[in-house]
């Protein structure tokens, strides 16, 4: 790992941290994810293991920190690092599809939906957070509504970062 990349990673991190903190909670203190959409841009910037495992455990442990999610913290890194690894997974089979916009903004919903789906799985029923209110009604309320918001924050930022990806000479491995 270089320090442009880790400073690169730091920046998208600290973004959706920012971005997550000042989101208002919907359905009992659920969220959408905005670091999920920052893990996954890094991810597609940065496609190795090292990288998704950093990226992972970092936007982990910050959702966990500021969720207000009962009992979210646990849940939360578990979500990330299943499906950091799932998302590096799937770009290292797709490569040459990747780095076709529609394709990677597709992978981010379908990223988010996986997140989702893992986070409430672990929260609802190996934790047993009583937050009020079933799988459905959850992931209808929450997680449909975070990957509407993740893609578009997606079409947003990406571009924005990869325009200064090109500019600042960062060793990526998809071409921009």
């Amino acid at each position: 790992m270089n320090t442009k990349n880790l400073v690169l990673m730091a920046l998208l991190v600290g973004v959706g941290a920012t971005l997550y903190v000042v989101t208002p909670g919907m359905v009992n203190g659920m969220k959408p994810d905005f670091m999920l959409t920052m893990m996954f841009i890094g991810i597609l910037l940065f496609p190795t293991v090292k990288e998704t495992f950093l990226l992972s455990l970092a936007t982990g442990v910050l959702s966990g920190l500021f969720t207000t999610f009962p009992a979210g913290l646990v849940p939360n890194i578990i979500d990330k690092a299943v499906t950091g690894f799932v998302f590096l997974a799937i770009l290292v089979v797709l490569k040459k599809l990747a780095s076709n916009f529609i394709v990677s903004a597709s992978l981010v919903g379908l990223g988010t939906i996986l997140s989702g789906t893992v986070f409430l799985a672990v929260a609802l029923f190996v934790f047993n957070a009583n937050v009020g209110a079933t799988f459905a009604v959850l992931f209808v309320g929450v997680v449909l509504p975070a990957v509407a918001f993740n893609v578009i924050a997606f079409a947003i930022i990406f571009p924005i970062v990869a325009k200064l990806v090109k500019r600042s000479k960062f060793q990526t491995a998809i071409s921009i």
